[in-house]
């Protein structure tokens, strides 16, 4: 199935992620659940979609873990290509909701047969939404993040707790990542101090996906310290967690993925 044009709501297929913006100026492809290229969005498309265009690929989540990750969404949904994934939080507290964004829209009706299935011992509903849902949950995060009400969940908070008399060895812990997001974004996001985009390592799964997670190595000590001011600062529209880490542990983290 092919489709090259607008969304029936309006979006373009383009405007997903936190790479919104770049990602309208670029081709962008999307892969399907065996991960061979279904196809991909041109400037100058040669397909044409047979009848009314389809709408935005996103699903509606309700009944989360309240310690629930991108990673458990993405093995929940295991075999369909997670775009984005955006939890929903209300009053600075995570709500069990979350939207996500699928690589094509056909994956949409194999994401609802996964309605009631369970995630741990909770048993998840999946509803189909529409764009302009998900751009406003996306509007309404980046609201509350910007009123200064940190969101942390049960395991961030007993993570966090020794965080501040942790020992700093000059590599970070970047956890809440876009799963679009690359090395490029984390510069970016870390543009006061000196990073190559060879000393970020972006770990992946054991089927080659992002986990969400990533580490960083700084010059020195003092700056990996210095950077904690980055903590639950937003990338795009997640905020990102930021915890000290070590060699050994970014060494073991980076071998799991390969």
């Amino acid at each position: 199935m092919f489709y090259r044009g607008k969304y029936v709501d309006g979006g373009d297929g383009r405007e997903m992620g936190p790479k919104r913006q770049r990602i309208l100026n670029q081709p962008q492809s999307f892969y399907g659940a065996s991960g061979s290229s279904s196809f991909m969005y041109n400037a100058a498309p040669p397909y044409a979609y047979v009848g009314p265009p389809p709408p935005f690929p996103v699903v509606r989540l309700r009944g989360l873990p309240f310690d629930c990750t991108e990673a458990d969404v993405t093995e929940f949904f295991n075999g369909l290509e997670i775009v984005d994934v955006l939890f929903v939080h209300k009053n600075g507290r995570f709500s069990g909701e979350a939207f996500v964004v699928l690589g094509y829209p056909l994956q949409v009706d194999f994401a609802i047969q996964k309605n009631r299935q369970n995630m741990g011992r909770r048993y998840i509903e999946v509803f189909r939404s529409k764009r302009q849902e998900y751009y406003k949950a996306i509007a309404s995060e980046v609201s509350d993040a910007r009123g200064g009400s940190p969101r942390r969940s049960t395991r961030a908070r007993s993570y966090d707790d020794g965080n501040d008399s942790a020992e700093h060895t000059g590599v970070l812990r970047l956890r809440g990542l876009p799963f679009s997001a690359g090395k490029d974004d984390i510069v970016e996001f870390f543009k006061d101090f000196m990073l190559s985009e060879d000393s970020i390592h972006i770990t992946l799964n054991m089927d080659g996906r992002p986990t969400g997670e990533a580490f960083v190595e700084f010059p020195s000590a003092e700056d990996s310290k210095a950077a904690m001011v980055k903590d639950r600062m937003t990338l795009g529209s997640r905020y990102i967690e930021l915890f000290p880490s070590s060699h050994e542990e970014l060494d073991e983290a980076v071998s799991r993925g390969r």
